[in-house]
């Protein structure tokens, strides 16, 4: 008796589950309302000039991704392109000029094809109401006026060479800085009377500083690419955060930081 009625009982929950697949296999499969959050830490080597925007950015992102956390590496161009070339461990570059980019890619440690995604214009940074009066590039060219420029070899500096070569100027400065940060530092400190910079530097720092718009900036506009790279520890997140700033979430931070579209 015992064991007919364990048969019994056995073969009741069989049928039931079966019934069970049966009803379950006449439904569709309903897809996730929504997609699996990005976990992990993602580095990001980003342009000085980045600084502001890419920290929001970033904040924004871990925001959204809970189980996510980015750390960023911000300095000029080409001493991070450097770094990479060198093997410090990054999962994303975002350059000030194709130039820089090109010195990774070339190393083949992008992986895939950099995508332009802002570009910035060069602006006179001088302290907050102008003391010393300055309106034009040409005016930088003055014997009592101390003007720091980036180096030649850095994003900021390159294009302060094409716009000064363009104006067919001679400006010699007191000081060359490995990056823009670093060359309006000099302003704010009081240390030169005004500096040639990014426009969303002086955005940045329109408390202690003020920016002056001159026509030869429109000849040496930069483009600021941006590329997962081959190495990249967390590339999930990496390729996650790079969407981010394609995003119209990312772009609003970037154009109210005063970057332009590419």
């Amino acid at each position: 008796m015992r064991v007919s009625w364990m048969r019994t009982a056995v073969a009741g929950v069989t049928a039931a589950a079966a019934m069970m697949m049966g009803a379950c296999s006449d439904e569709t499969p309903k897809a996730p309302t929504t997609s699996p959050g990005v976990t992990g830490s993602v580095t990001v080597f980003a342009a000085a000039s980045l600084t502001e925007s890419f920290t929001q950015i970033g904040k924004d992102f871990e925001a959204a991704n809970p189980g996510a956390k980015v750390t960023f590496n911000f300095a000029g161009s080409s001493a991070l392109a450097t770094q990479i070339t060198q093997g410090a461990p990054a999962d994303l570059f975002a350059a000030a000029s194709p130039a820089t980019m090109k010195t990774v890619t070339d190393a083949g440690d992008g992986e895939g094809t950099p995508v332009v995604f802002v570009k910035n214009q060069l602006v006179i940074a001088v302290p907050k109401g102008n003391p010393k009066g300055i309106n034009t590039l040409e005016n930088l060219t003055k014997s009592d006026l101390k003007v720091a420029l980036c180096a030649e070899q850095v994003p900021c500096g390159a294009a302060a060479k094409k716009a000064i070569d363009a104006a067919g100027l001679k400006i010699t400065p007191v000081t060359l800085e490995q990056d823009v940060k670093a060359a309006l530092a000099k302003v704010k400190l009081g240390e030169v009377d005004a500096a040639l910079v990014y426009r969303t530097d002086t955005i940045a720092a329109a408390a202690d500083i003020q920016g002056i718009e001159f026509p030869e900036s429109a000849k040496a506009f930069n483009d600021y690419p941006i590329i997962v790279l081959k190495g990249a520890p967390n590339k999930t997140a990496a390729q996650a955060f790079l969407a981010w700033v394609l995003s119209d979430k990312g772009k609003a931070v970037l154009s109210k930081a005063g970057f332009l579209a590419p």
